[in-house]
């Protein structure tokens, strides 16, 4: 009797040790404890003295601008920061123009394509800490994603080939007014495998449909929806209280600031509003330079992990413009870069620039649609620093 209990007890004991590694080689990419992680700051709004005569001419410069850009049909709010603090901060027009309510400092705007730079930067945190390695492929973590070819890395910097699901997904959904999630899009993609564009990693071609994968990667890493990931570790530690990922299910039509048309037309819902990563997160101007300034003090990433981000990754044409790892660039010959991002979804123009070696920021988010909000950084800079305006820092759309 005694030698088959211990029998038994040492093939519960080999079971354990079995399980235990058949555990770590399945489950090396879940619930990674976040916990033991530094934890984020909140950071706090300082303001810049505008009581002295040279602050007070800028301001009335920028307040002279902007009242012939809101003449011209600009509904927004616009943030101008320098070395951490807010040296401008105005809000022109409506967040719900139907009840004529007042944009003001809580009105979340969708960021649009803004919204890459967080979902970038969650994948260069979690690359930063081991729970991820941006050149694995993306089969690595989505078992069924069709294309063996294409590495994170790839996906961060548009260089996947992979066509954008804006353009192929409707003739597999059908109902265009029917919310289509991350989960769908991967299982459309499994489903009919739409060919790409060109071999992965042979040129740049911006893709929303990378950041949705990115999305997807992240929640197969983390076991979190992406929704509460953005919420528990990054708008919530860095104080971003009007920060939130957008919901069609639950989000509309009311409890966020509306899109309009250029006549003041609402923007409907559609079935890729439920895509998120690419788009989706809805943030204000103070939110974004807290969100800004979180890079400063190296709160969420490293500065070796920055750098890496930096960096311009597409050399195939010639110019100051490239594409990081989930940032827009330009990169000047003389070593000046100017990190950006600008965003467009419906009736939402969105522009968030940011002069690094300054510490100069500037953060325009309009919701009422107008296409001069990517033409206003340029004037904006050139008033701060009361130089000429430079053309190949108008950037467009």
């Amino acid at each position: 009797m005694r030698h088959t209990n211990q029998t038994y007890f040492a093939f519960i004991i080999l079971s354990v040790i079995l399980f235990a590694c058949h555990s770590k080689e399945n489950t090396a990419h879940a619930s990674p404890p976040f916990n033991e992680v530094k934890k984020l700051s909140p950071i706090q709004l300082l303001y810049a003295d505008t009581n002295n005569a040279e602050t007070k001419k800028l301001v009335r410069r920028l307040d002279s601008f902007y009242v012939k850009q809101s003449h011209a049909g600009f509904n927004g709010s616009v943030l101008v920061g320098y070395k951490g603090k807010i040296l401008y901060e105005r809000y022109f027009g409506y967040c719900n123009y139907e009840k004529r309510d007042k944009l003001t400092s809580h009105c979340g705007v969708q960021l649009a394509s803004v919204s890459k730079t967080f979902t970038g930067a969650v994948i260069m945190f979690l690359n930063q800490h081991r729970y991820l390695n941006i050149e694995d492929p993306v089969q690595k973590y989505i078992k069924e994603f069709p294309y063996p070819n294409i590495t994170i890395k790839m996906l961060l910097c548009h260089r996947s080939g992979l066509p954008d699901y804006t353009h192929w997904a409707p003739q597999f959904w059908g109902d265009e007014r029917r919310p289509m999630y991350n989960a769908d899009l991967q299982k459309l993609m499994t489903a009919h495998k739409p060919p790409l564009e060109f071999r992965p990693n042979t040129r740049f071609k911006y893709s929303n449909t990378n950041y949705a994968t990115l999305a997807s990667i992240i929640e197969k890493v983390t076991e979190m929806n992406y929704r509460d990931f953005m919420r528990h570790y990054v708008f919530e530690p860095l104080g971003m209280a009007s920060s939130f990922v957008f919901n069609p299910a639950t989000d509309a039509p009311t409890g966020t600031t509306v899109s309009y048309k250029y006549n003041w037309r609402r923007e409907p819902i559609v079935f890729s509003d439920g895509v998120y990563g690419d788009k989706g997160i809805y943030s204000t101007v103070e939110d974004m330079y807290r969100w800004d300034q979180s890079f400063y003090n190296n709160s969420l990433l490293s500065q070796e992990t920055l750098d890496m981000a930096y960096t311009p990754y597409s050399h195939e044409k010639k110019g100051v413009k490239n594409y990081g790892l989930g940032w827009r660039m330009l990169c000047f010959p003389n070593g000046g870069k100017v990190i950006y991002h600008n965003g467009w979804w419906h009736g939402n123009n969105t522009s968030f620039y940011r002069f690094i070696q300054d510490n100069f920021t500037i953060i325009v988010l309009g919701n009422k649609f107008n296409n001069s909000i990517y033409h206003q950084a340029p004037v904006i800079l050139s008033i701060v620093r009361n130089t000429p305006m430079s053309g190949e820092f108008d950037t467009g759309g």
